[in-house]
């Protein structure tokens, strides 16, 4: 397993950086406070499930759902990174993580994002007009939730350092929880080096071309490969952790397609691994690592663009309201370690009783069932209600 050595921020400016992702958040989402009424009419459906709502809340499309036994509380909650816009349709049902929450009476909104990709400038601020929207149009809340996954998972920690006052805690499922920096550089670390071991395979890493596509037709090149170089294709899984040729293949399809994205919204490369110094590719003997290390070409960040990638975003460990962490042990794109950092962040800040971290045996990127998302939900609510603090370890 990697054990990665970065040249780390200093406390200062880890401090600094965190500060300033607060304040551009913050003015984010002040621009958009006052723009509550949709674009057009919201088409309304009744069904024998509840109602639901969609429509677009400048530039976003949003649903909102509200059973029939409605108890007139609120879950807000956020997808993950989506590669292309996602839409909402009337007929179509919740998606299965939500259905547990929705079951347990919780009006459900959801907003879409102006924009795909790694999109915390626009998800937050969207997200936030969202629920004032619907306390304008169903009223108040009793109480309000908040839960997300994977990127949402990231975004549920945003919400609850930012704005936590409307919110009794949050759900955290699979999520990218932490600093941006720390994962997409580990990830952009990973790609340097599949390309000392497989060069001219991928197209190149600065910049990675607009165009790139996460494709099928790329999973089965790298696999081809892969299986041409099988001692290389050792090395890189030891390095990176992961577990079979075809979650490296599709790993390194995927992280070569959000670097790119990425770098165009920072406006250059913002990822430097000259300081990154590679360990792990044989248990036995460390003479691949000299070889990767010695190799391996080393990239320079543009200074402009890693401020962004500092700035969207750098937590600052102030986690206010509880918040119940759900991960699978194994997870090939955010693998369960990455809530460790942050844990100490917020160890540091004094919120250390506000963060709870619970697993589920199983494999595989948000591979949680949805019988879990409603058991981890109910420990919440029972631990917002003054109940006991969940025990941290596995869900049961």
């Amino acid at each position: 397993m990697l054990l990665t050595s970065r040249d780390r921020l200093s406390t200062h400016k880890t401090g600094l950086s965190a500060l300033k992702s607060v304040i551009v958040f913050a003015l984010a989402g002040a621009s958009l406070l006052h723009a509550q009424k949709p674009e057009s009419r919201p088409a309304v459906l009744k069904t024998p499930f509840g109602t639901t709502e969609i429509g677009v809340l400048s530039g976003a499309a949003y649903r909102i759902d509200i059973p029939n036994d409605w108890n007139h509380s609120l879950i807000v909650y956020y997808h993950g990174y989506a590669t292309q816009g996602v839409t909402f349709h009337l007929a179509e049902r919740l998606e299965p993580r939500q259905i547990p929450l929705f079951d347990r009476h919780y009006a459900i909104a959801q907003s879409a994002y102006s924009q795909p990709g790694w999109a915390l400038p626009q998800a937050y601020p969207e997200t936030e007009q969202l629920r004032r929207y619907f306390t304008k149009t169903y009223g108040q809340p009793h109480e309000t939730y908040v839960a997300g996954e994977s990127m949402g998972g990231a975004l549920t920690m945003i919400t609850l350092e930012l704005n936590p006052k409307p919110y009794l805690g949050g759900l955290d499922l699979c999520g990218a929880v932490g600093a941006t920096s720390e994962s997409f550089e580990r990830r952009f670390a990973w790609r340097a080096a599949f390309d000392f071991y497989f060069p001219g395979l991928m197209p190149p890493l600065v910049p990675t071309p607009a165009d790139y596509i996460n494709s099928i037709a790329m999973h089965e090149k790298i696999m081809a490969a892969l299986r041409a170089n099988p001692e290389a294709a050792e090395e890189m899984r030891a390095l990176t952790g992961l577990h079979t040729d075809a979650g490296l293949a599709s790993s390194i399809s995927y992280f070569t397609f959000v670097i790119g994205d990425m770098q165009r919204r920072a406006g250059g490369n913002p990822f430097d691994n000259r300081n990154y110094i590679y360990t792990g590719t044989n248990p036995a003997s460390s003479a691949g690592d000299y070889a990767l290390n010695d190799g391996v070409r080393r990239y320079a960040a543009d200074p402009k663009a890693k401020e962004y990638l500092f700035r969207h975003y750098t937590p600052n460990g102030h986690l206010a309201k509880p918040m119940l962490a759900l991960h699978t042990i194994y997870d090939p794109l955010v693998p369960a370690t990455t809530l460790s950092a942050y844990d100490h962040l917020v160890m540091a800040a004094g919120f250390e009783q506000n963060l709870v971290q619970k697993y589920v045996h199983r494999e595989g990127h948000c591979v949680i069932a949805p019988e879990e998302i409603g058991r981890a939900f109910d420990e919440l609510v029972r631990w917002t209600h003054q109940g006991p603090r969940p025990t941290p370890g596995l869900l049961r």
